[in-house]
């Protein structure tokens, strides 16, 4: 009795969706009475990578590494001068008096701290620098994502920039990734030429930074 009942209430709930897809699916535009398509239609893209790959996000975030590169060249040079004095420290401090010893010590350390404040505050001014450029260009993309979104008459579109469980999607299928659609629709309307890096420029020794994270959404 009880599977008959369960067999009866499957088949109810069964033709009921199928009942409600169909009225859904029927629905027609009250002025044309032409049927409107309210399937319920899931997107998933990849805005990090969308913004790193487009042919603007690279040009910019050149443009800011080569922007940096002088003051990485500095921050090296210094790097360089205290490694070069503690090895004269290594070499010769048998042969220096108490007073030598302790002012090449001193000097050690006082261009250790300047180093490393001047690497935090290069730091942090090329990462405040990096998100305005960031910020600026999701504000680009943002109206390209939009027209693909309504003209492919989406439902939903998620962001799976970050994996779970940091970010909200635990799984997805390649089917429905847009992100190769949308790239190259943003190269088209930004009207930047495709990537080439540039030769001229000596590539920058950068300090400790994660530039490929796309700085957190305000």
């Amino acid at each position: 009795m009880s599977q008959k009942i369960a067999r009866t209430t499957l088949v109810l709930v069964f033709g009921f969706s199928l009942s409600v897809l169909a009225q859904t699916n029927a629905v027609k535009d009250a002025q044309t009475n032409v049927p409107i398509d309210t399937t319920f239609r899931v997107a998933t893209i990849n805005m990090q990578q969308t913004i790193l790959a487009s042919n603007q996000g690279r040009h910019d975030l050149e443009a800011l590494d080569i922007k940096f590169a002088p003051k990485e060249a500095e921050l090296k040079r210094l790097s360089e001068e205290i490694d070069g004095l503690k090895k004269q420290l290594d070499t010769q401090q048998n042969m220096l008096n108490d007073d030598s010893r302790g002012k090449l010590v001193a000097l050690i350390e006082s261009k250790k701290k300047n180093l490393e404040r001047a690497t935090q505050d290069a730091q942090e001014d090329f990462e405040t620098q990096r998100r305005e450029l960031v910020n600026k260009l999701l504000t680009s993309l943002a109206p390209v994502v939009q027209k693909y979104f309504n003209d492919n008459r989406y439902s939903l579109l998620l962001d799976t920039s970050q994996p779970w469980p940091q970010g909200l999607v635990v799984m997805s299928s390649p089917a429905t990734d847009i992100t190769q659609q949308v790239l190259e629709a943003f190269n088209t309307v930004s009207g930047v030429p495709a990537f080439a890096p540039s030769n001229s420029a000596p590539k920058p020794a950068k300090p400790p930074t994660n530039k490929l994270a796309v700085p957190p959404k305000q």
